[in-house]
């Protein structure tokens, strides 16, 4: 009897988290012959051999092979899985597993850290996804859901400095917004570059010229506003954000902005007001999420006002 066969019977089996009879019950015969197989007293036949292989996930000739005998648990095998396939699905399946390890606090050091790295392979394919789709949605016609295209704008903006590509994303708007002068939302992107990269001088500059182009337009303030607030321009940062209102925001921005200067500021107490606003607008168009996020914001910066 080969003893590496017997041996790898039971240790797959047990990797997949599965008892005698649970296999037993799966394919059909009782539990005393799979303790006999796993005893060396008998073998599965030629047609159940396939059968326990694609249970246990694994070839058939795996059963004969010492090297392949090398997991503690099923968690541990999917990871291995996911390793040759980075299939989300098998990503998934992995995770599974391990949050039952996690759960019952059976964790080895090896299955922490092989935790993080399914998780950091995941992270990587995620990155790749979203970039694929924020071009997509990029080359779509701005004018079929301006709003949303705008979205998608930042959001791709935004992935570039997370890959730390901020350099490389601002080079490109500002070739955009040369060649197209007359669009107010290329130089807007551009604007939303360089105060996200904290390039304030170079934003304020580009402001003051845009604006004088684009006067009606509130998303110009709104980026003036948070360039003043940079510079420490508090007052300056206000009347825009005020200007912006006066225009007509998509949706409580400038209440949203004059709150986080007048915390910057350290007047808690309008900074409060504003949120208060904000909550009972979300409220009365039926955003209870945002309205219970604005008012949780709100009691924190009430807590301020009390110290």
């Amino acid at each position: 009897m080969n003893n590496i066969f017997i041996e790898n019977l039971k240790k797959f089996r047990l990797a997949k988290g599965l008892t005698q009879e649970q296999v037993a019950d799966k394919l059909n015969v009782n539990s005393q012959t799979v303790s006999r197989w796993e005893c060396g007293t008998t073998l599965p036949d030629v047609l159940t051999l396939p059968e326990l292989a694609l249970l246990y996930e694994v070839t058939v000739d795996d059963f004969y092979k010492k090297s392949t005998v090398a997991y503690d648990n099923y968690a541990q095998r999917l990871a291995s899985v996911y390793e040759n396939s980075r299939d989300p699905e098998d990503f998934m399946r992995c995770r599974v597993e391990y949050e039952k390890l996690i759960k019952d606090g059976e964790l080895s050091t090896e299955d922490k850290w092989l935790y993080g790295w399914i998780h950091m392979y995941m992270m990587n394919y995620c990155r790749d996804v979203a970039v694929e789709w924020y071009d997509k949605a990029v080359n779509d016609d701005p004018n079929d859901d301006p709003e949303n295209y705008q979205i998608a704008c930042m959001q791709r903006i935004w992935m570039h400095f997370l890959l730390h590509k901020e350099n490389e994303i601002i080079s490109e708007l500002e070739e955009k917004a040369k060649a197209n002068p007359d669009n107010p939302r290329d130089t807007d992107n551009l604007l939303i570059a360089l105060i996200w990269a904290e390039k304030y001088d170079d934003a304020y500059n580009l402001f003051t010229e845009t604006i004088k182009k684009f006067p009606d337009d509130w998303r110009m303030y709104i980026h003036g506003g948070d360039i003043c607030k940079g510079l420490k321009k508090y007052d300056e940062a206000l009347a825009c954000y005020n200007k912006a209102g006066e225009i007509g925001t998509y949706f409580c921005d400038e209440m949203d902005c004059k709150a986080g200067l007048y915390e910057e500021m350290g007047e808690y107490e309008k900074a409060y007001n504003e949120c208060m606003k904000m909550a009972d607008i979300y409220r009365s168009r039926g955003y209870d999420v945002e309205a219970d996020m604005t008012e949780k914001r709100a009691k924190e910066l009430k807590n301020k006002i009390k110290k």
